[in-house]
């Protein structure tokens, strides 16, 4: 009797441990990592964003965000976020029409060169987009109300789009709108080189004209997409090495010289458009290549200048291809 009951307890104990190893080899192992070994608890999202002001701890995904540029506005808006707040835009306020369908309802906090300070608070968020030149002095007065994120300039479209991914897990969706921008751009260069042959590339020179005086603009935004296409500047504006070169006086008007100019100026403003018709009356005027081949093309301010984000940038890519009458 005794025999059996060890010879019992013996099968119920193979049992168990054959049940035992079973279960073991059948264990998700999914999760592990390379070593075998199962990863630390899930820890809350925290990114680190580091920028020209510092570097700014963000936790979980923001939901209630300010931007206070606008491209950094642009850039919310591509990526699919409605801003509770924002600075006015320049022209058009207190929000440009091509942003209009999406953020006619937002709030606004100022304007870019001076955001209020206590109508940021009041909407409480849990991020701000500033930018480094135009926020500096009050980064600090951010920081307190939210975490506040910085970029260099305010131009740089593709900067301010990351700069915004980085900040709400929305890497995935930029990387796409990056991309699609980069297929235009190769698009662009293949149409323009086929339909101008040898003469590609050519200069092109965004010119704007105030009341006292007149601007080409080598870089900026429009500027840097023009290079980023494929234009040129001319030798003469190139050896000046200014971002925006100043012209004070009409006789310095060869200086603008270039195949095609885009232009833009405050055409409400009387003073300026006066000032307009007398810089384009000057004999010097009709000089100019651009004048002469009858590539002088009026365009808009906001897209070409004010706007100064990705949605901005391909609306701009659009005016060119329609001036040049290549297929978009």
């Amino acid at each position: 009797m005794q025999q059996k009951r060890k010879l019992s307890l013996s099968i119920f104990l193979i049992s168990s441990f054959l049940i035992s190893l079973g279960a073991c080899g059948s264990e998700d192992t999914s999760s592990l990592n390379e070593d075998g070994e199962a990863p630390p608890a899930a820890a809350e999202d925290v990114r680190e964003i580091t920028h020209p002001l510092g570097t700014t701890v963000i936790e979980g995904t923001p939901e209630r965000i300010v931007t206070l540029y606008q491209g950094a506005t642009d850039a919310a808006n591509a990526l699919g976020i409605v801003p509770v707040g924002a600075v006015e835009s320049w022209e058009e306020a207190p929000v440009y029409e091509y942003l209009r369908p999406e953020l006619e309802n937002m709030a606004i906090v100022g304007v870019e060169t001076q955001p209020n300070v206590e109508e940021i608070a009041k909407l409480e968020p849990d991020l701000i987009v500033a930018s480094h030149i135009r926020h500096e002095e009050i980064y600090e007065q951010l920081s307190q109300i939210a975490p506040t994120v910085v970029n260099e300039t305010i131009y740089d479209f593709k900067e301010s789009l990351q700069l915004l991914a980085d900040a709400t897990n929305n890497e995935e969706k930029a990387e796409e709108i990056l991309s699609a921008w980069d297929e235009r751009v190769a698009d662009f260069q293949t149409k323009i080189k086929e339909k101008l042959g040898d003469e590609w590339p050519i200069n092109a020179a965004v010119l704007n004209f105030r009341a006292d005086h007149a601007r080409i603009y080598v870089t900026g935004f429009a500027g840097s997409i023009l290079q980023e296409l494929g234009f040129t500047s001319s030798e003469q504006q190139l050896a000046l090495n200014e971002d925006i070169i100043m012209l004070n006086d009409k006789e310095s008007i060869p200086d603008m010289n270039a195949d095609v100019f885009y232009v833009f100026y405050y055409d409400s403003d009387p003073a300026v458009q006066q000032a307009f018709e007398e810089w384009t009356s000057h004999p010097l005027w009709d000089s100019l290549d651009a004048v002469k081949k009858d590539q002088v093309y009026i365009v808009d301010e906001v897209i070409w200048n004010l706007a100064g984000g990705v949605q901005a940038a391909n609306l701009m890519l659009d005016d060119i291809y329609d001036r040049f009458d290549l297929e978009k």
